[in-house]
């Protein structure tokens, strides 16, 4: 018989309201990172008080927390704008903004990863359906993806410099 952790949790998460909540709950796994798959920055979830507040109590206390984010269709946010580029913008230091690649673009899924331990993950991220596991080796798992995919990517100067 197998037994299953108790320390793992897993929810199925079937609505807007249900992803940006547990998005923002992601940010409690967190002690050193976040990163962060998107489309666009969604801005349902990353333009929202309900992240941006927990991200900004993640981030001024530790002079070491990263957060790393790859937008694969940068340009719509740059059209749209974002709390969360603003917020970039003054804390460079702590958030880098990449842009995937024209050649790399064809990624379907969106997630947020926090360490190697709990992840936000969509299959689509056209749609809300999705999942939050707090489950490491599935973490760390999407992180390797994640990483090979940064490695590949460069800084998106345009939305560093984007005036709001």
């Amino acid at each position: 018989m197998q037994s299953i952790r108790k320390d793992l949790e897993r929810e199925i998460l079937s609505g807007k309201d249900e992803v940006r909540s547990a998005t923002a709950k992601l940010i409690r796994y967190a002690n050193r990172g976040l990163a962060i798959l998107t489309h666009d920055l969604d801005p349902e979830i990353y333009d929202h008080d309900k992240f941006l507040e927990p991200l900004k109590k993640f981030i001024l206390p530790r002079s070491f927390a990263r957060v790393r984010v790859l937008i694969v269709h940068p340009e719509r946010t740059m059209k749209l704008g974002n709390e969360f580029v603003t917020i970039g913008r003054r804390l460079n230091s702590y958030i880098e903004i990449r842009h995937v690649k024209p050649e790399l673009r064809d990624i379907n899924d969106a997630f947020c990863i926090a360490d190697k331990r709990a992840i936000v993950y969509r299959a689509d991220a056209q749609r809300w359906e999705g999942m939050f596991a707090s489950d490491p080796a599935v973490a760390a798992s999407y992180l390797e993806r994640f990483d090979q995919l940064w490695l590949a990517c460069e800084v998106e100067v345009e939305l560093r410099q984007l005036h709001l």
